[in-house]
């Protein structure tokens, strides 16, 4: 006996047409924080939990000059580390868990970032949309990422009802295609820092307006 699915959506639209106007937007979707390998990345991400990602790419040069790799962090005092990271929010916390992950990573992984999410969620400081983040953009694996931005757009666009990120996960899996799920990661984050905004959304310049459901549009 099959189970009915929880709370299935029906978007009034297909992945096509969703995916072609996406592409008008965002045709080589990026991320905002800067990176080199997969390391940084790691970094870069844990230190973007409730920060933005301007602040972080402005301290993260120097951070990476002086703790260049897993384990310079790894066996650096933590005063050092928190004294690099002081300009940033919650700077005790990440300093802790960079340390943290840092000497798991070394331990454990000889210093490599792994590149499957059942390693990666063994880190320290990382969780499912983190490993999620850095399988995507460090190893363009498919994955799909769900962050503030995309929650909210997946809910203004009907793509989902939950406001839990794994059942929203859960729901775009089974809605986009396996290999766009690269593009859609980082595609649906910039829609929703650059047009589907919290507070006025862009609908006038937004060129999914014509098939979203969404009821409070601003125009």
């Amino acid at each position: 006996m099959v189970k009915k699915k929880d709370n299935c959506v029906k978007p009034p639209f297909t992945e096509k047409e969703l995916l072609e106007r996406l592409k008008k937007h965002f045709p080589r979707p990026w991320i905002d924080l800067n990176f080199e390998t997969p390391f940084q990345l790691l970094v870069v991400t844990i230190l973007a939990a409730q920060e933005t990602d301007k602040k972080v790419n402005q301290i993260s040069p120097e951070f990476f000059k002086k703790f260049p790799t897993p384990q310079d962090i790894a066996k650096a005092p933590l005063e050092k580390l928190e004294q690099s990271l002081k300009n940033i929010n919650y700077y005790r916390r990440k300093a802790k868990l960079l340390k943290e992950c840092c000497k798991v990573l070394v331990e454990e992984f000889n210093g490599q970032v792994p590149d499957n999410l059942e390693d990666l969620v063994k880190l320290p400081g990382v969780g499912r949309k983190t490993a999620n983040v850095i399988l995507v953009n460090a190893f363009n694996k498919p994955a799909i990422v769900v962050d503030t931005h995309v929650k909210r757009v997946s809910k203004r666009l009907g793509l989902t009802k939950h406001d839990n990120p794994d059942k929203i996960e859960k729901d775009l899996a089974n809605f986009f295609s396996k290999e766009n799920w690269v593009y859609i990661s980082k595609a649906l984050v910039l829609f929703g820092r650059y047009v589907c905004t919290a507070r006025n959304p862009k609908c006038r310049e937004c060129h999914l307006v014509d098939i979203c459901p969404y009821d409070k549009k601003n125009l």
